[in-house]
């Protein structure tokens, strides 16, 4: 298996604009070796991305033909270093991301914080060619919240459960590329099979899963830019024998960035179900999700309230260690459905823990019924949806 150093030593081979070794430039970011995959980023000034694009092909291809290496994922990301940007509103260059294959997909410029949208430098293509569902699939929907922290995670995991329980064919995409969870909670280990250029998804509890989780070790921090994650959403998405689905269920990294972004670009989303805790500070965020989603013509499909309360599993008292109904407020102030409340209960924290979901493993037990009655919920707002089927947007945000 080669290492990050034979990597490095190989792309000494491969020449910057300025004739120099691109390994003595200071573009390189990181090189991150997983079982024969490669993850890194080159970063130059805004001005030379033009001149860097036949660099990142070749480092590209170097990193491809190094002996041990099956793929490789090159970002190539544009930044302008200081300065005030042009009269006329903020210039942007076109940012390309590579994966296995040698796809290539132009998105979003970084420039300092700001996300700018498709470089005026070309006419924008047709989005609802570029952003096509996938084959074989019904519907996708999100499972987001504004923050960390607020068991985003096992509710997807656990509506995931609800919504097959119910008859259908359901998947659980992890796209959570910086904290990937879903293998754990769904008891999942082991490497997925590649058949040609596809990724066979894994299967747990009835369910079709795949998780940035299964292609790198579980202690292994994803240092990445916005475009490599970009780029890895889209693999997750298009690149994984997801058919044939009735629902695809995708757990979302927290905030509203690339990620959320890119999902709104690549895929039509049917939907997406936002978590929150009761207490202001996960709400405030929480309204920032809501917002985005509809900004971007996303359906809000409603909202949860998880860990609204604490049930005693000795006493059986209820205690609401984070106030309680702030969510429930916040889906009438805003116009969208309120789901339900999932309660700060032990089972549910023992079961997820294990990798047993309750949903599944104790399905007649209060939690999983309060799971199940939120999946039925969901499946309602996407039935009463389904005829009113949207191309997905193309997202330009204003600095």
């Amino acid at each position: 298996m080669a290492t990050a150093d034979e990597v490095r030593a190989r792309l000494a081979q491969v020449s910057a604009p300025d004739g120099r070794p691109v390994t003595e430039t200071g573009a390189l970011s990181d090189i991150l070796v997983s079982n024969g995959k490669v993850y890194m980023s080159i970063t130059v000034d805004a001005g030379e991305a033009k001149a860097w694009e036949p660099v990142r092909a070749a480092v590209e291809r170097t990193v491809r033909g190094t002996p041990g290496i099956t793929s490789a994922l090159v970002a190539l990301t544009a930044e302008r270093k200081g300065g005030a940007a042009p009269a006329g509103g903020t210039s942007t260059q076109p940012v390309r991301v590579s994966g296995q294959g040698g796809h290539s997909h132009e998105g979003h410029s970084h420039e300092g914080h700001s996300h700018a949208g498709h470089s005026h430098a070309q006419p924008p293509a047709d989005p609802q060619k570029e952003s096509s569902g996938l084959p074989g699939v019904g519907a996708i929907i999100a499972v987001a919240s504004g923050k960390g922290g607020v068991g985003k995670s096992t509710l997807a995991a656990n509506l995931a459960l609800g919504l097959a329980a119910t008859g259908l064919k359901v998947g659980l995409l992890d796209a959570d590329i910086y904290g990937p969870s879903v293998p754990r909670l769904m008891g999942l280990r082991g490497k997925p099979e590649v058949n040609g250029r596809m990724i066979q998804p894994m299967q747990a509890f009835g369910l079709k899963v795949m998780s940035i989780g299964f292609l790198v070790d579980e202690e292994t921090p994803m240092i990445w830019r916005g475009p490599m994650v970009m780029s890895a959403i889209s693999q997750l998405l298009k690149e994984v024998n997801w058919a044939p689905l009735d629902i695809l269920v995708v757990d979302m990294p927290p905030g509203t960035g690339d990620a959320q972004l890119t999902m709104a670009q690549q895929v039509p989303l049917a939907g997406a179900v936002i978590v929150s805790t009761p207490q202001d500070l996960a709400l405030i965020d929480a309204r920032r999700g809501i917002a985005m989603f509809q900004k971007v013509n996303v359906p809000v499909l409603g909202i949860v309230e998880n860990m609204s309360y604490f049930m005693c599993p000795h006493c059986g008292g209820r205690s609401d260690v984070f106030g309680h109904g702030g969510a429930r407020h916040e889906a009438q102030r805003f116009g969208v459905p309120f789901l339900g409340e999932v309660p700060l209960h032990l089972s549910i924290r023992e079961t997820s823990d294990a990798g047993r979901p309750i949903t599944a493993t104790a399905p007649d037990s209060q939690e999983a019924q309060i799971y199940r009655s939120i999946a039925n919920s969901v499946r309602e707002a996407l039935a009463g949806r389904r005829n009113a089927a949207r191309p997905a947007p193309r997202i330009v945000m204003e600095g």
